[in-house]
């Protein structure tokens, strides 16, 4: 095996050190290469680590999820203390036993002063040296054998995305989305949550890649743009966003499910839902019950309001709480929909739940319009809903 090694703090691990390590993979044929976080550099003694190692080793293990051409190993911080890299290569090869010499990494910001670093003889004799560009994109030369990488340079640093964290500016498209959703859940770097979240960012990326995973592409735009709808919404009637948004991507989970499997799903002991005549008839019908018996069985959702919104958007229900009615209004008006504008503008206008169930009654009106041209039957639940809010 050809592998390389590229050390740092990884404090945060960012789209620069992924695209240094691609380059570097594909231009001297690595099999893989070994990203090792350091417990504490010898070359950043003074900086304030904020963050604890193993959030480091973590977001770097959500950087490279499902890639086995990078590996990380906490070899540094099992150690503790100020970490030396010739200590890190003797380690490598005794427990990874290379083909060849390894390859370590190294940017063209710290090349200059390698010949300081610690038995910086030893280390060539056990590794082959490769510098990238960090800074510069010049050729310069330096005074012990190496492997030149012509990469492009990056500009991006750990240092600059923490201060951008912490002054609340743009910083999320210089980290991957999964070491974004590291920070946010943890509140790294001085990050705070503008409103508290019962879900977790990872959580909901699952659930969101689930949808993605499960529905054809027209049908998950459609869920995406539900989800979208329905955070716009909750924003306007005093609700969390990303509980609106969790419910609004989880709507149509099981929706391309066929209606043995929805029945499967409905008829296990998990089922909380009662089934009517109509759904026992047709199944399909019941895709949202089922994708919230799946939100909460695989994802372990057990929030009432998120399970009520994602099993009566289909049908409603008598006694639908905000959410449900935010959920099926937004499935009702999201942009791909061919609908009235101005009924998309009405949803998008009110503040008080009163708005809200006049919102409601017109979608629902034109809901049942529609099926009644389709010569389709309409549910007791679809009817009592209107009659409840009609009365309102």
């Amino acid at each position: 095996m050809k592998l390389g090694i590229l050390g740092g703090s990884f404090n945060p691990v960012h789209l620069g050190h992924l695209f240094l390590a691609d380059n570097v993979l594909s231009a001297l044929k690595l099999d893989r290469v070994v990203f090792i976080p350091a417990y504490r550099s010898p070359f950043k003694l003074d900086d304030i680590i904020t963050v604890t190692a193993n959030d480091r080793v973590d977001m770097l293990c959500a950087a490279i999820a499902a890639d086995a051409r990078y590996a990380v190993d906490n070899c540094e911080v099992r150690r503790e203390g100020v970490s030396y890299t010739v200590n890190t290569i003797e380690d490598i090869l005794l427990r990874y036993n290379p083909s060849e010499k390894p390859v370590l990494i190294i940017g063209d910001d710290v090349a200059p002063d390698f010949p300081k670093w610690r038995e910086s003889d030893k280390i060539l004799q056990l590794a082959q040296i490769a510098v990238a560009h960090r800074i510069n994109s010049s050729a310069v030369k330096y005074p012990f054998p190496c492997i030149r990488i012509d990469n492009k340079v990056m500009d991006i640093s750990s240092q600059d995305i923490r201060q951008k964290i912490k002054d609340g500016s743009s910083w999320r498209s210089l980290v991957p989305p999964e070491v974004c959703a590291v920070i946010e859940d943890r509140q790294l770097y001085g990050y705070n949550h503008e409103q508290s979240n019962d879900f977790s960012q990872v959580q909901i990326q699952r659930i969101e890649a689930a949808a993605r995973d499960a529905l054809n592409t027209e049908r998950f735009l459609h869920s995406r743009n539900t989800a979208i709808a329905a955070y716009d919404l909750c924003l306007n009637y005093g609700l969390n966003p990303m509980t609106g948004y969790l419910a609004g991507i989880a709507h149509d989970l099981a929706k391309q499910l066929d209606g043995k499997q929805i029945l499967k799903i409905l008829k296990s002991k998990n089922n909380i839902f009662k089934i009517s005549a109509l759904e026992n008839e047709k199944p399909n019908l019941l895709h949202g019950k089922a994708a919230a018996v799946l939100l909460r069985e695989h994802f372990c959702i057990h929030n009432k309001d998120v399970l009520e919104a994602v099993a009566f958007h289909t049908l409603g229900s008598e006694n639908m709480g905000l959410l449900a009615k935010i959920i099926y209004v937004a499935d009702k008006t999201e942009i791909s929909r061919n609908i009235d504008p101005a009924l998309r503008k009405m949803s998008l206008m009110g503040s008080k739940e009163s708005d809200l169930d006049s919102i409601l009654y017109a979608v629902l009106e034109k809901t049942i319009v529609k099926l009644k041209s389709k010569e389709l039957d309409l549910s007791k639940d679809t009817l009592m809903l209107l009659e409840k809010i009609k009365q309102k």
